[in-house]
């Protein structure tokens, strides 16, 4: 099944259609302060005053149980545990991954957390349209932190800058306190994200957060690690890394292990490293990760990449990059708000 294919239809429409009447509010402060565990790190999210864990909690893997209780059960217990960061999408299982999320926010939870969503939308009307439909499903009155999604063609900054398109739609749902950060996702090639800032700067437009891969193969094959984290750090936005196992093919390619391919992300320019967590041996996992984490110095991170160095070459375990596999929106071209790709 694909990544990103829909879920039953009927679901959707009953996640789509959750009131924000009921919505779980959450202080006003761009600085809130949120209960942090001994057992978890915790760095400043770039220029935005916030402060998150070093760990964020995948929203499409929490989207895959067959239980929707158990998809909260996990979240609640990452919670209890001290990850702080949340990430979402708009089409993430449909919608269902949105909708569980904000069900397990209830009680008190929303307020424990930085929530973060995305969208696909690249024209103004799809862009203001999913907004609302992912603060419905969320529960929420507002988003922490909005990402355009998979900017992923070179024209993508044009189309979403441009005179009509979605930069105007987030502007304005951030002036109506809708949401408070905004930022940017791809996986494709750093020539794309390097192009997203340029056309900002063009637009005297600021981006707090840029979310791209960081793994252990990253730096030997169109790497976003050497190619745009400097960037964004001389620009003050705080760095996302995601595709710390390449979902999973690098662990399949038998070069690192799951916690030497995290400490390196935990080890990078990277505020958070957003990873993928299904089950509660993996959430074990990954705060074992974060336990036994000590900085890396330069000859164990070259050790490192020594080891991946032949097998990432062709970037053959990094198919986000080298294949349409993870292109959501390249087959969904609907999800963009045109049906011309």
């Amino acid at each position: 099944m694909d990544r990103r294919n829909f879920l039953k239809t009927a679901t959707v429409a009953a996640a789509g259609s959750v009131a924000t009447a009921g919505a779980q509010s959450t202080p006003s402060s761009a600085a809130t302060r949120r209960p942090e565990s001994p057992n978890m790190i915790y760095r400043e999210l770039g220029r935005t005053g916030e402060r998150v864990s070093a760990i964020g909690m995948g929203g499409y893997h929490i989207g895959k149980q067959q239980d929707p209780d158990e998809s909260i059960r996990l979240l609640r217990a990452a919670i209890d545990r001290g990850i702080t960061f949340m990430d979402n999408c708009w089409d993430y299982n449909g919608g269902i991954s949105e909708v569980r999320m904000g069900q397990a926010l209830r009680d008190g939870y929303r307020q424990k957390v930085f929530l973060m969503t995305k969208i696909d939308g690249r024209d103004k009307n799809t862009a203001a349209r999913q907004i609302e439909q992912s603060l419905g499903r969320l529960q929420t009155d507002v988003i922490d932190l909005l990402q355009f999604h998979e900017v992923i063609r070179l024209d993508d900054p044009d189309v979403i800058f441009a005179q009509g398109g979605a930069i105007e739609a987030v502007q304005e749902a951030k002036q109506a306190g809708k949401i408070r950060h905004i930022g940017f996702t791809g996986h494709k090639d750093p020539s794309v994200h390097l192009r997203m800032f340029e056309t900002a700067d063009q637009h005297g437009f600021h981006f707090d957060t840029v979310q791209m891969p960081i793994n252990v193969m990253d730096a030997h094959f169109r790497s976003f690690l050497n190619g745009v984290a400097p960037v964004a750090q001389e620009k003050g936005t705080a760095i996302l890394a995601m595709k710390t196992f390449g979902d999973p093919y690098i662990l399949q390619s038998r070069t690192v292990t799951p916690m030497e391919a995290l400490h390196f992300g935990l080890n990078s320019p990277a505020t958070v490293v957003i990873t993928g967590i299904d089950s509660p041996a993996i959430l074990d996992q990954a705060f074992q990760a974060v336990e036994s984490f000590r900085p890396l110095d330069r000859q164990q991170v070259a050790a490192i990449l020594a080891k991946t160095k032949e097998a990432a070459m062709t970037g053959k375990f990094e198919l986000f990059k080298t294949s349409s596999h993870y292109d959501g929106t390249i087959k969904n071209p609907s999800w963009l708000g045109y049906t011309n790709g």
